[in-house]
């Protein structure tokens, strides 16, 4: 049972969408003679003027708010603090810390917060999607979009919050990154310090740009992205009523140290032709009953919000440049180079960095105060965490976990198949690596997949593991062999009577069965 707060110029969308869904329990908006009119419209239908008497109602389910965006905050935490799911249209809210809370209340209360950018469930967008990650368009150059009209002019917003987040939405679905760096220029025509027309440009750590001119007093209405790749180029005009979609295969070819455009006719590349509306109503609807992760999530609006705000700042200063630092969904901050690339999703901690032309893939989580080098690879789906440092040159591939303090040294190398083949895949038989807390691999070591490193363990430089690592072992050789015992504090541990002891910090450890206890901790 769903109710819908907001039945004015989108939500009569939303009424009519929810109700062919059949599940459209209650119409909720402050206008009686609207209201009258849809309650002749849906006579089986409750409605209410009062969004606090829907909230109260055990019967409804879920609420999906379409009222101006400067109640968004208000309405979604309510109905949250409430026990009901929210689906609320763009943006989640108008300030990046009452996004950051709605984020935490939905995840503190276990409910389903959804948020409206429309376009990530446009079949042409998710076709733009796939051809980018297939490599169709070749390395990605730049993405321009349109959105003009002459239509509705609002006063409460300027025409960057009222248009602009579809596209900063559809940008960062397509790139799956968040820019560095933005910049906005605009104008104010009609009202005073309200912009009518802005231009914002977006840059990405890997170089790609992003140009979003978006504007409500415009002679016609245009709604188009076009994205420029190496290999092709592909145009979303959604205005057209068919053949949304066209890729053109223009080429650039070099003649005498000279660029030379090779036109291509235009491909038309066919798509659903289905409603994005329904099928976002459908998606909120579905992760509603699976209590699954919504593909738009209130994460994904607190980051639509941030680069929102920081285009915000950037027209409000003569179009001077804003840099975007690193920071996620729930307010904790990290440092990423321009030069390194963040998938989404991925979870990164507080005061972790992230250093030059790495990569981390989706679904990987970096604890706090991680320290990533230079030409690091994690994931997809690697865990990490909390202080953990990854020299230069290491990948962390999918199946490996690494605990709390553990040390990677420069170009050492984790598996996680045991016998690659490059022409059968093996993806299946992924064997799992742990590393335990405050273990130490040294430079140019081997793990080969399917061990675990003991607590404190050291691999010596250029050891090759292939089993598993007892806690506080000394490895050194190929294959490597148990050679020692190290101290917590990392010194090689020396034999004094029947105990070993560390001559730097005075630890003393007894050795049983082939296994190293602490016996007594003085550091």
């Amino acid at each position: 049972n769903i109710a819908v707060i907001g039945a004015g110029y989108w939500g009569k969308n939303l009424i009519r969408n929810f109700n062919a869904l059949n599940t459209l329990y209650a119409i909720c908006d402050e206008d009686r003679e609207r209201l009258l009119t849809f309650q002749k419209e849906y006579p089986d239908v409750r409605v209410f003027h009062n969004p606090n008497d829907v909230f109260s109602l055990n019967d409804v389910e879920a609420v999906a708010i379409s009222t101006p965006a400067e109640t968004h905050y208000r309405l979604a935490k309510e109905a949250l603090l409430r026990g009901k799911d929210v689906f609320v249209e763009k943006p989640i809210s108008l300030s990046v810390q009452e996004g950051i809370e709605l984020t935490k209340i939905a995840r503190d209360t276990k409910r389903i917060l959804m948020v409206g950018h429309l376009l990530q469930y446009h079949p042409a967008v998710l076709k733009l999607k796939q051809m980018i990650d297939d490599g169709e368009l070749g390395k990605l150059y730049y993405i321009y979009s349109n959105r003009l009209n002459l239509g509705k002019i609002r006063q409460e917003e300027n025409i960057l919050w009222s248009f602009a987040p579809h596209d900063i939405s559809v940008i960062l679905f397509l790139t799956g990154q968040m820019p560095d760096e933005v910049s906005s220029f605009g104008g104010q025509y009609l009202q005073e310090k309200i912009a009518d027309v802005t231009m914002s440009t977006l840059r990405f750590p890997v170089g790609v740009r992003a140009h979003i001119f978006v504007s409500w007093l415009h002679p016609y209405k245009e709604q188009k992205f076009i994205v420029v790749g190496s290999e092709k180029m592909a145009v979303f005009n959604d205005v057209e009523k068919k053949d949304k979609l066209l890729l053109f295969p223009h080429r650039i070819s070099w003649k005498k140290n000279m660029p030379v455009p090779d036109k291509k006719e235009a491909q038309v590349v066919e798509i659903d032709p289905s409603e994005p509306l329904k099928a976002e109503c459908a998606h909120f609807i579905d992760c509603v009953r699976s209590r699954s992760k919504p593909k738009t999530d209130a994460e994904e609006g607190v980051r639509v919000l941030r680069v929102l705000h920081a285009c915000q700042r950037s027209l409000e200063s003569n179009g001077n440049p804003i840099a975007i630092d690193a920071q996620s969904a729930t307010g904790t901050s990290f440092f990423v180079h321009h030069s390194a690339v963040i998938d989404d999703p991925a979870e990164i901690g507080t005061g972790t960095n992230i250093w030059h032309f790495s990569h981390v893939l989706k679904g990987s989580k970096i604890g706090e105060q991680c320290r990533i080098g230079q030409n690091v690879v994690i994931g997809p789906r690697a865990v990490i965490g909390n202080n953990v440092k990854i020299q230069n040159n290491v990948s962390v591939y999918e199946g490996v976990t690494l605990e709390d303090h553990v040390f990677c040294g420069p170009s050492m190398v984790f598996t996680n198949v045991f016998n690659p083949r490059s022409e059968i895949p093996r993806m299946t038989e992924l064997k799992e690596t742990l590393v335990k807390q405050g273990a130490t691999i040294g430079a140019n070591a081997t793990i080969v997949c399917g061990s675990t490193i003991g607590r404190y363990a050291f691999i010596g430089a250029g050891a090759v593991v292939t089993k598993d690592v007892p806690d506080y072992a000394l490895m050194i050789g190929n294959p490597a062999k148990v050679s020692g015992w190290v101290c917590r504090c990392g010194e090689k541990l020396r034999h004094y009577k029947s105990k070993l002891s560390c001559s730097l910090c005075s630890n003393t450890y007894k050795l049983v069965k082939n296994k190293l206890h602490i016996i007594e901790e003085t550091q």
